[in-house]
């Protein structure tokens, strides 16, 4: 299909763009240089196009699936990319000032889901995750990653929002490890690296045994990275996660009712306990 043709297209919107897409199998598209500048384009399968140096200014890619993606010089100024998929994209001298960019997906869709909230540091946090040389030329620097742990089916997206929110409006980046997904030998591995970038971790219990497993990898090698655990208040912890309270780093399991009084809480029972304790171990 022809440039002109493809741009006539995408401006019709996403709905039009994948149905041409699913009758017609084109691998590659080729999307370079188009100006698709307050296109909307959310939930648009733009999965393995040349979008380089394109023109995406305050375009709409809520949802849009940029998985294998080449976007070398593509500008993104003010484009909304929000719960997008970026597994395996590859991006160079993008321009992102004023994107909004929250919930971006770097794993695969059979994985454990893995978000965080920048395109830059998302490649950067791949690569880390899959490159032992580059992790071992990193070592403990200053950092505002959160690491949040948990499962968070359908019914508890709330929760998760509600503490992925308050961390943004500190000034944190957080960086979150869904459960859902069947578990695989990798996780605890992939678990305690993230970690290694964190501040601090942020784990819910709530029906989520699966994450103790990693605990066994990262907190007792980790003690310069606090804990904070919580659980719903109608559930208690699992047998297994004893052991760790006696490590001084894993702080009180934090106990709440509901969403409501979670999010009135965090501040003072989550966020500033696990800060507080950043600080005391940077002085030690």
């Amino acid at each position: 299909m022809a440039h002109q043709e493809h741009l006539e297209l995408l401006k019709q919107g996403s709905t039009a763009w994948n149905a041409w897409r699913v009758q017609h199998k084109e691998v590659r598209p080729d999307l370079s240089e188009l100006d698709l500048h307050e296109a909307d384009l959310s939930n648009a399968n733009l999965q393995q196009a040349d979008v380089s140096e394109a023109i995406l200014s305050y375009a709409n890619l809520t949802g849009a699936n940029l998985s294998r993606t080449i976007v070398v010089g593509t500008n993104f100024v003010c484009a909304i990319l929000n719960n997008c998929s970026i597994y395996g994209i590859s991006a160079w001298d993008v321009q992102l000032d004023g994107a909004v960019q929250f919930n971006l997906t770097i794993t695969p869709f059979d994985q454990p889901m893995i978000m965080v909230d920048n395109l830059k540091i998302a490649q950067f946090i791949y690569l880390l995750l899959n490159t032992k040389e580059l992790r071992d030329l990193i070592n403990k620097h200053a950092t505002n990653a959160v690491l949040l742990l948990g499962q968070f089916p359908a019914e508890r997206k709330a929760v998760l929002e509600a503490i992925r929110d308050a961390l943004r409006q500190h000034n944190y980046l957080p960086m979150l490890f869904d459960c859902v997904k069947p578990a695989s030998r990798d996780i605890p591995e992939t678990i305690a690296t993230l970690a290694h970038l964190a501040r601090f971790v942020i784990a819910d219990l709530t029906d989520a045994k699966g994450i103790l497993q990693a605990f066994h990898t990262m907190v007792p090698h980790l003690p310069s990275v606090p804990v904070q655990p919580l659980i719903l208040a109608s559930q208690h912890e699992y047998g297994m996660f004893e052991p760790f309270t006696r490590f001084p780093w894993v702080l009180p399991v934090y106990r709440y009712a509901d969403e409501e009084s979670l999010l009135q809480s965090l501040q003072e029972h989550v966020i500033d306990p696990a800060e507080q304790k950043a600080k005391e171990i940077e002085k030690q």
